[in-house]
């Protein structure tokens, strides 16, 4: 038996695809997992998502789809985390190809349907943004969620739209997702987290990383993004909710207004008039700014003296959690640098770590 996973935004969706496969069906089957390769830029200086012509090695699934294995690399200057997830992780991982807009998107699906003869299709949406309508004053990246939700609307098969922690990704508040979302279909567990353990130890994903700490029991404020945004930690944080499709459909003008499109340059221009900006100029106006930016020494005394004002300051805000990104963020040190911040951190405060999150004591260490 084979069941398809979308992961509706690439990134850390393509992680809590793996964590809800093992979830729900255990080992009787083999998931696909279908993802964007669309990583923040400590990983991927590249802006915007990868396509096909920006891989070497990759596998023909169907005409238009192709899967991710753990041979495959991006073509420098690009990154990407799926080859290393091919490697860790037990599924496929199959890759959205923007380029030819929804409709492109669709005939991705299509044709997996075809070849797969899945047992079960899900979408799946860390956060609910894919329920945003398109102007809310905090959504941040709505494009990826749209495009995929537009394409899995014209699918010739039943999906099931999931979405996973509601809130977490810091888009849409959880009391704005409340009345979308659909009946319990899972709360993740400690256990249910210990088949991504291993590759929480090093995915940028700040939203799949709180799905798993709250499913482990983190409960508070945690702090994200260079923008420092807070999201709560509550009980609703591993829940993951089914959601209406065509309700969705209906709210999110985004999806609706892209459905015929066959470029991403088209998406682009969607996003731009609904929404008034795309996330994907935003990451080009950041990348070239990163290049201007010259790189800091990570001084082990002065970090963590650094660390000692920063986390005064959460305190004082209420913040009880932050990740590495943020971190990495707050104290101006490049993306590159984010892992061997980690080590630092975890090595001279080991107390601190829960995994995958800094924990923000309320006294200092």
């Amino acid at each position: 038996m084979t069941r398809l996973i979308v992961a509706a935004g690439g990134g850390g969706d393509a992680v809590a695809a793996a964590m809800l496969d093992a979830a729900l069906y255990g080992d009787e089957d083999q998931a696909v997992i279908l993802t964007y390769a669309w990583d923040r830029l400590l990983v991927d200086p590249v802006p915007g998502p990868r396509g096909v012509h920006d891989f070497t090695g990759l596998e023909q699934l169907t005409p238009s789809v192709s899967a991710v294995p753990a041979e495959a690399r991006p073509i420098a200057p690009a990154g990407s985390t799926l080859p290393r997830l091919a490697a860790e992780l037990r599924h496929t991982f199959a890759l959205i190809d923007p380029y030819q807009g929804a409709a492109g998107v669709a005939r991705q699906l299509n044709e997996l349907v075809s070849h797969l003869a899945p047992t079960s299709i899900d979408l799946l949406d860390v956060g609910g943004d894919i329920l945003a309508r398109g102007d809310e004053p905090t959504l941040k990246s709505p494009l990826a969620d749209a495009l995929t939700l537009a394409a899995c609307c014209q699918v010739n098969a039943p999906i099931r739209l999931l979405v996973a922690g509601p809130g977490l990704d810091g888009e849409l508040p959880p009391e704005d997702l409340r009345d979308m979302l659909g009946p319990v279909v899972h709360t993740f567990t400690a256990k249910d987290t210990e088949s991504v353990s291993s590759v929480l130890e090093w995915h940028p994903s700040e939203a799949t990383g709180m799905l798993a700490a709250t499913a482990r029991g983190a409960r508070g404020t945690c702090e994200v993004r260079d923008a420092g945004l807070p999201v709560p930690l509550t009980d609703e944080g591993p829940t993951v909710h089914e959601a209406d499709m065509d309700e969705a459909l209906s709210r999110n003008r985004l999806a609706r207004a892209v459905i015929a499109t066959d470029t991403l340059d088209e998406v682009e221009t969607h996003s731009r008039e609904i929404c008034g900006y795309s996330e994907i100029d935003y990451e080009r106006n950041k990348a070239a700014w990163l290049v201007e930016r010259p790189p800091l020494n990570l001084d082990p005394e002065a970090v963590l003296a650094q660390l000692d004002q920063f986390e005064a300051e959460a305190r004082g805000r209420g913040v009880t959690h932050t990740t590495f990104r943020h971190i990495t963020e707050a104290l101006n040190l490049n993306g590159s640098q984010r892992h061997d911040l980690r080590e630092l951190l975890i090595h001279s405060r080991p107390r601190q770590y829960d995994a995958p999150l800094w924990h923000i004591t309320t006294q200092p260490e």
